[in-house]
């Protein structure tokens, strides 16, 4: 949906009519951001300075968000925040993603381990860095890879993960190796739970060598 649709479809409400052009655009992109990565993170980092700095995208969908919340109940979805570890995100029947493949959900459940464990060392941040290592390393320990995945599915892997800003590469995609860095970001704290993870990946140990795609 263009901002002019957008813009269009709320032209009754009267917060939304009462804003400047600007704060509309806001509003507008906001709400199309949440609906296309489901997470809003009050802090990214930024690969120029090499440091997290305030996401803009997050400032404006905080400043708007009890219009958006009424905006998307009316479909169904909830807008929630955890200012603990700095999040917006949307959650709903409705809000049900794209199937992932088995590499990608792999990489999710591990990811949250990996987080879990990384925090419980008494970690004064919410973010979590890792490497391709730990995260094959990890599999490993499940006896999950029985051959290693080719280059260009775990590219594929690693762009899904960070469209839903699950993780951040620190490394160029193109010379992806083993020592590749990567930020788990908070929002898998509310993908799943520890135990679910450790529970999916018993799972996947214990069934068969299929690979079709699960759905988390």
């Amino acid at each position: 949906m263009t901002y002019e649709e957008t813009a269009g479809a709320m032209g009754q409400i009267p917060y939304f009519e009462a804003l400047n052009q600007e704060e509309k655009k806001e509003v507008t992109e906001s709400i199309k951001r949440l609906l296309g990565q489901t997470f809003m993170l009050e802090h990214k980092y930024d690969k120029r300075s090499g440091r997290f700095i305030y996401n803009q995208e997050f400032k404006f969908c905080n400043k708007h968000l009890e219009f958006i919340r009424g905006y998307f109940a009316v479909i169904g979805i909830r807008v929630l925040e955890n200012s603990q570890l700095g999040l917006i995100y949307i959650q709903g029947e409705t809000t049900m993603g794209e199937r992932l493949p088995k590499l990608t959900t792999l990489y999710l459940l591990v990811l949250k381990l990996i987080y879990d464990e990384r925090m419980a060392e008494a970690s004064t941040s919410v973010n979590v860095y890792t490497t391709l290592s730990d995260i094959h390393e990890k599999l490993g320990s499940y006896r999950l890879f029985k051959k290693q995945p080719a280059l260009t599915e775990i590219r594929r892997t690693i762009g899904l993960l960070k469209k839903y800003q699950v993780i951040e590469p620190l490394d160029l995609l193109e010379d992806l190796e083993g020592d590749s860095r990567f930020i788990i970001y908070p929002c898998i704290n509310v993908v799943l739970f520890g135990d679910d993870a450790r529970g999916l990946l018993e799972s996947f140990e214990e069934g068969d060598d299929s690979d079709d795609e699960p759905e988390i």
